[in-house]
């Protein structure tokens, strides 16, 4: 088996890449990134330096790699390449007789826009925090007062996020952002919740939820039980979704209500972690479009999980280059 994964520079590339080597799969891994010292690079069979995601070529280069290496599968590692691979999926895949794991474009979008997704969420009738856009910022004041958040419609990683506490800051946040997202802030830190989810032909095969805690908007302790309660509601809203493949949907329970403030379309920055409880899920994947075995939701194995930095050293000669593969 042969898979070709974006963005192994980023913290979800690397985290789908060391999720590939825990298994027990036979598999040749071809990392592809911008930089070249982009670490997951190094950890791959074969590396290849691309053009960032913007670039005016960036998909014509990604194909002349997919013409040399021709991967059974190709596994997306940042947000920014996502519409991208959901716009061309179809033509890749028959061109290239390969798997794109990427969902459906208005899948991505939903996801990617945060007011679609609580656009998305209302829809369901799902719970979900009050959120509104600038304009309509007193009406949510008088439905659920300060503090509340600030966020941008697209980004990640809790950039640009912010936890106000009075008029005077939200029209500030407001001004430097008109096209902000203003939203209730819902219980505490400690009742922040992560979750993944499998996906196919709209039916959740598998699904695990862990409490974290957050550190510069990354997961950095992880607390996993079975949940059963909450891994119910993931999967009826990762259902809902229809995606293809892995989603990532992220809570703060609110008493015993669950509501959803970010979907992601995608595998999780928690993925490498999820591995050690014993949910595998870029294996499960794998197996199932190759080797057309059933995804068989896993017994989950209780634990805490501390992150932790760790080290890539590399050779001086062995630094990638843009004419060197």
């Amino acid at each position: 088996m042969k898979v070709l994964i974006t963005g192994a520079g980023a913290l979800l590339g690397q985290g789908i890449i060391r999720a590939l080597r825990s298994s027990s799969l036979d598999v040749t891994v071809i990392a592809v990134d911008p930089d070249p010292l982009a670490a997951g690079l190094y950890w791959a069979d074969a590396a290849y330096l691309i053009p960032w995601a913007a670039a005016p070529d960036y998909l014509e280069r990604i194909e002349r790699i997919l013409a040399v290496e021709r991967p059974d599968v190709l596994l997306v590692g940042t947000d920014v390449e996502l519409p991208i691979f959901a716009r061309h999926r179809e033509r890749l895949e028959k061109t290239y007789g390969m798997h794109v794991v990427v969902s459906p474009e208005h899948v991505v979008q939903i996801a990617e826009d945060k007011w679609l997704t609580y656009q998305f969420l209302r829809e369901l009738r799902m719970d979900y925090p009050l959120s509104c856009l600038p304009g309509d910022e007193e009406q949510l004041i008088s439905e659920v007062g300060f503090p509340l958040i600030v966020k941008p419609r697209v980004g990640c990683r809790s950039i640009g996020v912010h936890v106000v506490h009075d008029r005077a800051e939200l029209m500030r946040l407001i001004e430097a952002d008109p096209t902000c997202m203003i939203q209730e802030c819902v219980a505490t830190p400690e009742d922040e919740y992560t979750a993944g989810a499998v996906v196919f032909d709209g039916k959740c095969h598998a699904s695990i939820v862990m409490r974290r805690r957050l550190r510069d908007g990354n997961t950095y302790q992880a607390f996993v039980d079975e949940y059963s309660d909450l891994n119910a509601q993931v999967r009826i809203l990762a259902e809902h979704l229809r995606a293809h493949g892995p989603v990532n949907i992220q809570f703060r329970l609110d008493g015993d209500r669950v509501k959803v403030f970010e979907i992601n379309a995608r595998f999780s920055g928690t993925t490498p972690l999820r591995v050690h409880a014993g949910f595998n899920e870029v294996e499960m994947i794998l197996r199932h479009l190759i080797e057309h075995k059933s995804i068989v939701q896993p017994e989950i194995a209780p634990m805490t999980i501390l992150r932790h930095w760790s080290e890539t050293v590399v050779s001086s000669n062995m630094v990638l280059s843009r004419d060197r593969r």
